[in-house]
Parts: structure tokens; sequence; C-alpha cells
């Protein structure tokens, strides 16, 4: 009679086991499932800015955006399409304008802004480019649907720091200026909770190593896109999981 007890004692614990097995394996599975899922899922991204986005002087295959897409896609996000608002010299009332002119539709999955330097070149008041940057923001969230965990800014670049820009006789007042800048484009960012990221301290490495701007002595060159997308990679793919 032990006897009998004790085997099927042991048969009972053996089921057991390997049902907890087939229970582990199975949520494993799910889990495996669903990050494939997040990842493969094509994304549409917009990336909204000036000739720092469009990548003035640059070849198309080096703009930041196309590199940061070609970065995800090593990493297994698909890319649905990017689509690219931006032009040289555009201040935040050129991106405004144009943004309306696009009649784009809220279904993009990721949105950039990279947006100011003209403002403060051309000397617009910083009240405005505020009121116009807020908004910005604002529509880009929009356009993610809501989802302000999609919309990332990155800082304005100190032009001073360029081939040409180091030779302005106000090279310094610049600086002054664009930090100012950076300061109401990171509080608005934060006010509405979308990442923010500085790449301004590698666009000041560009008085140092030419190669880092291109031929025109003021703009980046794609070895500094480059930069730029290694700093943010992790944390924009990290957006896409949220």
């Amino acid at each position: 009679m032990r006897i009998h007890l004790l085997i099927f004692l042991l048969v009972f614990f053996f089921f057991q086991i390997q049902c907890k097995k087939v229970i582990i394996a199975q949520l494993l599975v799910e889990d495996y499932n669903l990050n494939s899922i997040q990842v493969q899922s094509p994304i549409k991204y917009l990336a909204l800015g000036d000739s720092y986005t469009i990548g003035h002087n640059v070849d198309q295959a080096l703009r930041y955006p196309v590199l940061l897409s070609k970065e995800l896609n090593s990493k297994g996000v698909l890319l649905d399409s990017l689509q690219i608002i931006a032009q040289t010299g555009w201040t935040t009332n050129n991106l405004l304008i144009e943004m309306e002119i696009a009649n784009l539709q809220n279904q993009y999955d990721l949105v950039s802004i990279l947006i100011g330097v003209n403002n403060e070149f051309q000397g617009i008041p910083i009240a405005t480019y505020e009121d116009e940057f807020e908004q910005i923001v604002q529509r880009a969230i929009d356009l993610t649907g809501g989802r302000k965990h999609r919309v990332f800014v990155l800082s304005i670049p100190n032009y001073a720091y360029s081939t040409v820009g180091a030779n302005f006789p106000d090279a310094e007042v610049i600086s002054q200026r664009l930090l100012f800048y950076n300061e109401k484009n990171r509080a608005i960012s934060a006010k509405y909770g979308v990442r923010y990221f500085n790449i301004t301290p590698i666009s000041q490495q560009g008085i140092n190593d030419p190669s880092l701007i291109t031929t025109d002595g003021l703009h980046p060159s794609g070895k500094m896109y480059n930069l730029w997308v290694k700093l943010i990679e992790q944390g924009v793919y990290k957006m896409l999981f949220k």
C-alpha cells in the first residue's frame, strides 16, 4: 500500500513539474511573439525641421533621419515611410505654414523636431520662437494620435563652432543666444513630456575636427550626423516600445 502511495505521489509531482514547464514555455513564446509584433510593425516617421534636418550640402543617404531609420531597421524595426518636412532657412513660422499646407494626417508613429537656428540668426524675438515652437510640439503630438512618447526634440546645434561660424565677430554672443534658445525648447519639451536629446555638444566638436563640417564650412557633415544618431538611436528605439 505504501509503495502504491509513493508511486502515485511521484507520478503526481512529475506531472505537476511538466505542467509548470509547459506554462513557462507558453509564456516565453507569448512574450516573444509580443515583442516581435512590436518590433516588426512598420512605422511611419515624420522629421520636421530646417537645414539640419534636410541635410544641407550632404548626400540624401547621410541625412540624420535617414541614418536613424537605417539604425532602427538594423534593430528589427521596419519603416513604412519616412517623410521629411524641412528646408534650409526655415524658421518656426515657415515650418508651421508648410505643415499646414502639407495637410498632415494623424497617422505617424514617430515624429522628430529640430528647429530654431534661423529664428536666432534672423533676430526673431525669443517670445515668438517659444510660442511657435510650442505649437509645433502640440501639432507633433496630435500627429501621433496623442502619443507624446513617440515625439522627440533635438537641441539646436551651435554653428559658432563651425569653420565659418568661428570667424563671425559675434561668435560668443551667438553661442549665448543659442544656449538661451535651447533652454526654451528643452523646457517646452519637458512641459509636454516629449523626449529631448542634447546634440549641441557634438556640434561644438566641429571647430577642432573639420571633417564634421561640410565643404560650405557651416553645416554638419554625414560624419557628424552619424554621431548624432549614435547618441539618440537607443533612446528612440525604446520609445517605440511604450
